[in-house]
């Protein structure tokens, strides 16, 4: 089948989206079917706009750049496709010749793209849809992990494991740290913050994911408990923590907006968390919130992260040119026992569409505090070479000379 493609980006970028894009460009020119390939920019709402750059035309010093590049280089959005839009859309693609249409995104994305696939098919018009997973809260259905997560996971590890530090050393002024990380409604990203631990008594001490509700009894206990066995508290709090009766735990600090689909924002959980503690334990209480700089700090991208990206993007036009269609891309984990090693594989984009995944009860602690060693060794791979190892005084004690 001849004629044109176009990919689009969509959702929140990634520090490795672009790689995707670029594995999209690259193996798009090995197949002459494939006439050009356009760029939409900002997502679905250039295919609407009929707002394309010819990405057939970027030198190869561009691309590879790109791959180095966090962002979005074709620009993003969160746009809910409406049931007057399905006809524009149409003569879009009829305009252009468009026969084959690849969108990267997270969950959201793979909704709009089965329902171009299926706008298509009801039309008659012959056109392959392919998914493309891109995600930092890997919460993609039936895909071992989500290109984003890794470089996104290291960024949690180290940037915990640095801000504990500091709270290590600051023990007597500020003795709680309270991270608050990205996460809608699943844990992954939060549980990425025990990569960089290296000892029992180093941060953090506490993980708290959506996946479990939280109460104010059960947070005051466990800082107690932890400030009594190591004289400061690290703890790592998903910004998506529910109480036990399924509300935000953010409660009054806690936004009110919801996104284009419909999705309320999370927030405000660590504020809630740290006046809890002030008010009834007294300890000082600091907060961090690193917010978008998880998804878009090039200089933690995981390797393994960046290749993987890359290599779904080429995935996917291989997928469309032997005659796939209404798919979307996967990474399935092998069994090695020389180590990590993934390939890649295709889904149902009606089994991907709208359906979250989240952290199942083996990655979490009976306690609902802290991850297990199966999230560990599901987690640690994805985040590339090992975290830099970090140098302690070896603190040899000089003897009192007074009894007072």
């Amino acid at each position: 089948m001849r004629g044109k493609a176009v990919v689009g980006q969509s959702g929140g970028p990634t520090a490795v989206i672009n790689n995707t894009l670029v594995g999209i460009i690259h193996e798009a020119k090995e197949h002459p079917e494939i006439e050009a390939i356009y760029g939409a920019l900002h997502g679905i709402k250039g295919v609407l706009e009929e707002d394309f750059i010819d990405l057939t035309r970027e030198p190869p010093s561009v691309l590879e750049g790109l791959r180095k590049t966090p962002g979005a280089a074709l620009g993003t959005i969160r746009y809910k496709v409406k049931e007057e839009d399905y006809e524009r859309l149409l003569k879009v693609f009829k305009a252009h010749n468009i026969r084959y249409f690849f969108y990267i995104g997270g969950n959201d994305s793979m909704d709009t793209a089965n329902k171009l696939s299926i706008l298509a098919e009801k039309a008659n018009y012959e056109m392959r849809v392919i998914g493309v997973p891109k995600t930092i809260d890997n919460d993609l259905a039936h895909t071992d992990h989500c290109p984003g997560y890794g470089s996104a996971a290291r960024f949690v590890a180290m940037a915990v494991r640095d801000s504990g530090w500091d709270t290590m050393a600051m023990r007597f002024n500020s003795p709680v740290k309270i991270i608050e990380v990205m996460g809608r409604n699943a844990g992954w990203l939060t549980g990425a913050s025990v990569l960089g631990k290296e000892r029992e008594d180093d941060p953090p001490h506490l993980i708290y994911v959506p996946e479990r509700p939280l109460s104010q009894e059960k947070l005051l206990q466990d800082v107690e408990r932890a400030y009594k066995l190591y004289g400061y508290v690290v703890i790592a709090l998903s910004e998506g923590v529910c109480t036990e009766e399924g509300e935000p735990f953010g409660g009054k600090f806690a936004p009110k907006e919801v996104d284009a689909f419909g999705h309320v924002l999370k927030g405000g959980a660590s504020d809630a968390a740290a006046s809890i503690i002030k008010n009834k334990l007294g300890l000082k209480v600091r907060i961090d919130k690193p917010n978008y700089l998880y998804r878009s700090f090039m200089a933690c991208a995981s390797k393994v992260d960046l290749e993987e990206a890359y290599r779904v993007g080429r995935a996917a036009v291989k997928a469309a040119v032997s005659g796939e269609t209404a798919k979307m891309v996967t990474l399935i984990r092998e069994a090695n026992n020389n180590g990590y090693r993934a390939t890649t594989g295709l889904v149902e984009l009606e089994k991907v569409a709208n359906v979250e995944r989240h952290m199942p009860d083996e990655y979490i602690n009976q306690e609902g505090n802290f991850v297990t060693e199966a999230f560990i060794e599901y987690a640690r791979p994805l985040i590339g070479e090992p975290l830099p190892l970090y140098t302690r005084l070896i603190g040899v004690r000089v003897p009192k000379k007074l009894t007072v």
